[in-house]
């Protein structure tokens, strides 16, 4: 065993950057706070050209040879290559020529998934500016903390969030002007000023390292942090996991629920489609009854959505025709042992775990096909590396837990954010935050986010651990496991449950719940505490949010 590796990441030559608006380069970390970089193990990562803007390899390229298949589906409308490219020509004419956007300036996009919102990212990209896209649920005072963070005097969103929006506007210092969309009323709507434009715009010829977007993390655990990505990682994210675990043709069909302001969102339902001429979804407001109509109507053929909707739809599968749907990937959360046996019964699709994270841009450990190993996230996909650490720097061996370590061709680079980046970025390496163990094979087993590990009268209970066999018993639809409080044990496990059937939330459930726990893993480990709720907290993303429940446990007197 080792500690972690003394080397320094190598200095970054930058190219001549294509910004007029040096704020993104101005504001990246030093370089001796970035990760080490992964650029050249894989031939594709190794024939970028330092001259690269990814709005040209997606969108202008792409509509060259697919300009009239279909791109995006929505409603009932059909957007083919040649329609995105105009309107994001148009979208781009009127970002420069109305709002005098130069390169290097921060542009805040706010929608929900539709094809809009595609043209104007993309419009973004072709100028050169850099989008910040933020999720449509997000309240006044955290769309007002991203533009003073990335000092955004430009809004490009859909009439119907306006209100909060017009809320930002006048407590932001930074906001100055929002263009509306989807508003037929208002005559200098973004249609409008598209409609006096020309449908070609020449695509700015930014340098590869160039950030091109900002991408705020959830905030879960305090105020949400920017993420600097350059336009060679958009490229690097379809170089790796699409081309070489999804593997999709110019035939698939893809859909899903994550935002597209997510990152997550933006590779399953925009970058990665795109980058092999196939089409795409796009809904605003996912169900799980509206994914399986969608599915059969559409003949998905890709969905990418997270661990609880796959749940939610087991049971619904049977009364569908989803004979089109080849691929699942969940991501957000860690995907249940339950979760991925039930889907695989009722539909004969095995998913594809995914591991990621916006620092990262997207997936960095996951398996596919016949590498899939029920229970387990997989393995580092092409292009990245991982180990797994204890908490004073050392390599541990296999089949111990410990910290996940990541590095690869895409990186951690916060915004102005040095006590968060020198917390994320050890030596060279990313850590997620994430315990998890390895086993002789090279699989990572998920164990908990740091924080979910409970320690309870000195046993260390995994959380996610717990959950996967509570969501085992067929009275339970739903579940997050936390540490509680305990003046005895220091903590207990306490379950936070949401029942099939609300009517069977009695102290007689409670008790058979624990003794089914008790019998499928250590005696231990089951929660001493359970609490039937109607529903988890959770983030737009799908994610659970457990410092909320864990705030609430710790307020609840037993």
């Amino acid at each position: 065993m080792s500690r972690i590796e003394t080397h320094m990441p190598a200095v970054h030559e930058f190219e001549p950057s294509a910004h007029v608006d040096s704020f993104a380069r101005d504001h990246l970390p030093p370089q001796e706070q970035w990760p080490v970089m992964l650029w050249d193990t894989l031939p594709e990562l190794k024939a970028y050209p330092k001259r690269m803007n990814c709005a040209a390899e997606l969108l202008d390229k792409q509509a060259a040879i697919h300009g009239d298949r279909p791109v995006i589906y929505y409603n009932d409308e059909v957007w083919t290559y040649t329609k995105l490219l105009e309107a994001a020509n148009r979208i781009a004419h009127v970002l420069v020529e109305d709002y005098g956007i130069k390169p290097g300036n921060r542009v805040l996009l706010r929608s929900p998934n539709n094809p809009m919102y595609v043209a104007c990212w993309f419009a973004v990209m072709k100028v050169g500016a850099i989008a910040v896209a933020t999720m449509p649920l997000y309240r006044w005072r955290e769309l007002t903390f991203m533009t003073e963070k990335a000092e955004i005097e430009l809004a490009i969103c859909d009439w119907r969030l306006r209100g909060e929006m017009e809320t930002t506007l006048r407590e932001s210092k930074h906001l100055k002007r929002i263009c509306y969309f989807y508003s037929e009323d208002v005559p200098d709507s973004l249609e409008a000023r598209m409609a006096t434009k020309p449908a070609v715009f020449e695509t700015l010829d930014t340098a590869w390292d160039d950030v091109c977007l900002i991408a705020f993390t959830s905030g879960t655990t305090g105020p949400a942090k920017g993420c600097m990505h350059f336009h060679r990682d958009v490229m690097a994210i379809c170089d790796t996991f699409n081309r070489y675990v999804l593997r999709p043709t110019k035939e698939d069909v893809f859909t899903g629920s994550p935002p597209l302001a997510f990152t997550f969102g933006l590779g399953a339902l925009v970058t990665f489609p795109m980058h092999v001429g196939a089409s795409t979804v796009l809904v605003e407001q996912y169900t799980p009854q509206k994914m399986l109509e969608t599915i059969q109507a559409k003949k998905v053929s890709i969905l990418f959505t997270a661990p609880t909707a796959y749940r939610a739809m087991i049971d619904l599968a049977k009364n569908f025709d989803l004979s089109s749907l080849k691929k699942g990937v969940s991501a957000g959360e860690t995907l249940p042992l339950a979760t991925y046996q039930g889907w695989y019964d009722a539909t004969g699709v095995k998913l594809i775990d995914g591991l990621g994270g916006t620092e990262i841009l997207h997936i960095f450990i996951t398996s596919e096909g016949d590498g899939i190993r029920p229970g387990a996230t997989g393995k580092p996909i092409p292009g990245y590396e991982a180990a797994i650490f204890d908490k004073d720097g050392n390599r541990v061996p296999p089949g111990t837990v410990g910290r996940l370590a990541i590095r690869g061709p895409v990186g951690c680079r916060y915004l102005d954010n040095p006590e968060r980046q020198t917390a994320y970025v050890q030596q060279g390496w990313n850590f997620t935050g994430d315990a998890y163990m390895c086993d002789e094979d090279g699989y990572y087993w998920y164990q908990a986010r740091a924080d979910d590990m409970i320690v309870s009268a000195g046993y260390n209970i995994s959380g996610p651990e717990v959950e996967s066999v509570l969501l085992m018993h067929p009275m339970v639809q739903d579940c997050a496991v936390v540490a509680a409080p305990d003046g005895e044990r220091g903590q207990v496990v306490k379950a936070y449950i949401v029942l099939r059937d609300k009517t069977q939330a009695t102290p007689e459930t409670v008790k058979l719940l624990q003794d089914f726990v008790k019998a499928e893993i250590a005696p231990y480990k089951y929660p001493r505490q359970i609490e039937f709720i109607e529903t988890l907290p959770r983030t737009e993303s799908g994610k659970v949010q457990r410092f909320v429940l864990r705030k609430q446990a710790a307020e609840t007197k037993v």
